[in-house]
């Protein structure tokens, strides 16, 4: 705003001051006119630069929703996870206990039936000798 006043002020004293002819040649003319193209481009420059701004600045934003919202469902996802994972946790105990009760129940009929086959083949022993006593019993009847 500064600068618009100064660059306002000297053009108008330079067009009071110099006839128009000499506002063509004369050098603080040239300066004048050469502080109002600096002037518009660095105005330009900073339309420009505040469109970019405006630009980023929105970009920013997005993505700042964007992660956001990614933040708040892997925090969501991550809680029911857990809970899953708590969830299986006591199953797989559950079921660890199961295996070692079924793991002891089967080594208790495993050695049932190892009594029970000892049994079995001292009776087929027992059996055997006395059919063939039967046997020759009855042969001699005979």
């Amino acid at each position: 705003a500064a600068m618009k006043v100064c660059v306002g002020v000297f053009m108008f004293i330079a067009l009071l001051g110099i006839p128009s002819r000499a506002i063509e040649a004369s050098p603080i003319a040239k300066v004048i006119q050469m502080l109002a193209d600096l002037q518009a481009k660095i105005l330009a420059e900073g339309e420009e630069s505040q469109k970019v701004y405006e630009e980023f600045a929105e970009f920013c934003e997005h993505r700042s929703k964007d992660l956001q919202y990614a933040i708040k469902t892997g925090k969501d996802d991550k809680a029911e996870l857990e809970a899953t994972i708590a969830k299986e946790d006591a199953t797989a105990g559950a079921l660890s206990e199961k295996i070692d009760e079924l793991a002891a129940s089967i080594a208790s009929d495993e050695g049932d039936l190892k009594k029970a086959t000892e049994i079995r083949a001292t009776e087929f022993a027992d059996f055997s000798a006395e059919e063939k006593e039967l046997v020759e019993v009855i042969d001699m009847i005979k």
